[in-house]
C-alpha cells in the first residue's frame, strides 16, 4: 500500500467515524462502506490507488489484524459468567461448527468439479467462522434475550480460532496436491508442527505476560496505561514469536488470549481496560482489511465468477449455516423462531477474508485457486450486504416477540467481533 493509499484510507476512517451512527440507522455497516470504498478507489482495473493483492505488506496487515482480534476475543471470555449458560454456545462450537465445515466441504466438492478434497475442505473451513460485526445491531439490542446474544457473540469470538488449524492443514495438503509445496507427506506434517509450536508459544506468552502484569500491578510498578501497552505487546509477541519459530501465529495469538484471560486476576483486570489498546488497534486495522478486501479480492471474485459461485454463496449463508444450528440445539428450550434467527445471523467476515488472502499466499495464482478464492470472497461479499441490511429490521421484529427485560451482564464473553464499526468510542462491552 502506498503512502497516498494509506492517507486516503485514514480519511475514509475519519469520515466513517463521524457519520457512523447516522449510517447505522440506515443499516449501512462499516464493512460495507470500506469494501465499497476499496473497490471504487483501489482496484487494479480502474482505481486511482491500485493495490496489488500479492504485496507482502497486504498479507502482513491482514494477518496481524486477525491475530490481534483473536487474542482480544479469547482474552475477553469470562468463564465464571459463561458457565451460567454455556450449553448453547458450547453446542454451537462443538457440534454446529464441525457440521458447518463438513457440509461446506461436501457442497464445494460437488459444485466445483476441479476442486480436490483438500481445496474443498479449505473453502468449507474458511467460511465456517462467523463475524458478529455484520450484525452488531442484533448483538447490541438489549430487547433481544441475553441468552441469544451471548451465544451468538461467544460463537463469533471463538469459532475462527478453533477452525484455524483446519484451514492451515487443508491449505498445506492442497499445496502438495497442486505441486506448490514439497509433497503431500511433508505438507501433512508441517501444519501439525506449526500447531504444536503455536500452542506452546501462546501458552507461554499469555500465561507469562498475565502473571507479570499482575505481579507488577500489585507492587505499583506500572505507570498509567502500562497494562494496555503490555497487553498489546503480548498479543503481537505471541503471533510474531510463533512465526519466528516456524509455528502458527494465529493459533499462538488465540491460545495466548485464552491463557492471558484465565491467568489475569479479576482485581487487576478491573484496574483499567487492559485489552482496550490491542482491541482498538485491531478494530482500526480491520477497517483497513475491509478496504483491501474491496480493492484486491472482490475483483478476483468477479474474474472467476460462475453459476456455481453464486449457488455456493447462497447455500453457505442459508442451508450450510441454518441446518447445523438446528441440529446442534435440540432440547435447549429455544423455539423455532429463535433457531431460525440464530441460524440466519451467522455472517461471514474478517476471518474468511484473511483465510482467502492466505490461500493466495500459500497456493499462488491459478484457475482452480481463483475459483476457491472467488467462492470465499463472493460469500463474504454477499454476507456483508444481506446481513448488514437485515440486522436492524429482523432484529427489531424478533425482539418484538422475544423481549428480554433482564439486566445485561457485565463481561459475559468476548465483545462482538469488530462491532466497533458502530461508533467511536466503541459501545460498552458486556455481551
Amino acid at each position: 500500500m502506498t503512502q497516498t493509499a494509506f492517507a486516503v484510507l485514514m480519511l475514509v476512517i475519519i469520515g466513517w467515524a463521524v457519520l457512523s451512527d447516522r449510517l447505522a440507522r440506515w443499516n449501512i455497516t462499516g464493512p460495507f462502506v470500506f469494501t465499497l470504498a476499496g473497490f471504487l478507489l483501489a482496484n487494479q482495473d480502474w482505481g486511482a490507488l491500485p493495490i496489488n493483492v500479492d504485496a507482502p505488506s497486504i498479507h502482513l496487515l491482514a494477518e496481524l489484524t486477525l491475530a490481534m482480534l483473536l487474542f482480544s476475543d479469547a482474552a475477553r471470555v469470562n468463564l465464571s459468567v459463561l458457565r451460567r449458560d454455556i450449553r448453547v454456545p458450547a453446542r454451537l462450537l462443538g457440534i454446529g461448527l464441525p457440521l458447518t465445515v463438513i457440509l461446506g466441504t461436501l457442497l464445494a466438492a460437488w459444485l466445483f468439479n476441479d476442486f480436490t478434497w483438500a481445496l474443498a475442505g479449505f473453502v468449507g473451513a474458511a467460511l465456517a467462522p462467523t463475524d458478529a460485526a455484520l450484525s452488531a445491531q442484533v448483538i447490541n439490542d438489549e430487547r433481544i434475550p441475553m441468552r441469544v446474544r451471548r451465544a451468538l457473540n461467544v460463537e463469533s469470538g471463538l469459532n475462527d480460532g478453533i477452525v484455524t488449524p483446519i484451514v492451515v492443514f487443508t491449505l498445506a495438503i492442497a499445496a502438495g496436491e497442486l505441486g506448490v509445496d514439497g509433497g503431500e507427506e511433508a505438507s501433512a506434517i508441517r501444519p501439525l508442527l506449526e500447531l504444536a509450536v503455536g500452542i506452546v508459544v501462546g501458552l507461554a506468552i499469555g500465561f507469562g505476560s498475565a502473571k507479570l502484569i499482575a505481579f507488577a500491578s500489585r507492587r505499583k510498578w506500572i505507570l498509567s496505561g502500562g497494562r494496555r501497552l503490555a497487553t498489546l505487546a503480548a498479543a503481537l509477541a505471541s503471533f510474531s514469536l510463533a512465526v519466528a519459530f516456524s509455528g502458527n501465529g494465529f493459533i499462538a495469538a488465540f491460545v495466548a488470549g485464552i491463557a492471558f484471560g484465565a491467568a489475569l486476576p479479576r482485581d487487576v483486570a478491573q484496574l483499567e481496560e487492559v485489552g482496550e489498546l490491542p482491541e482498538l488497534l485491531g478494530e482500526v486495522l480491520s477497517l483497513g482489511v475491509w478496504f483491501l478486501f474491496g480493492a484486491a479480492l472482490v475483483p478476483v471474485a468477479f474474474e472467476y465468477f460462475s453459476a456455481s459461485t453464486i449457488i455456493y454463496a447462497v447455500l453457505s449463508l442459508t442451508v450450510i449455516r441454518m441446518l447445523p444450528v438446528a441440529l446442534s440445539l435440540p432440547k435447549t428450550g429455544l423455539d423455532r423462531a429463535t433457531l431460525l434467527f440464530m441460524g440466519w445471523f451467522g455472517p461471514r467476515g474478517l476471518a474468511s477474508v484473511v483465510f482467502a488472502l492466505l490461500a493466495i499466499e500459500e497456493l499462488g495464482e491459478s484457475e482452480v485457486v481463483g475459483h476457491a478464492v472467488s467462492a470465499v470472497t463472493f460469500t463474504v461479499l454477499l454476507s456483508v450486504i444481506v446481513h448488514g441490511v437485515s440486522a436492524g429490521p429482523i432484529g427489531r421484529r424478533y425482539a418484538a416477540g422475544h423481549s428480554d427485560s433482564a439486566p445485561v451482564d457485565d463481561d459475559s464473553g468476548p465483545r462482538s467481533r469488530r462491532q466497533s464499526h458502530q461508533a467511536v468510542p466503541p459501545p460498552p462491552r458486556g455481551i
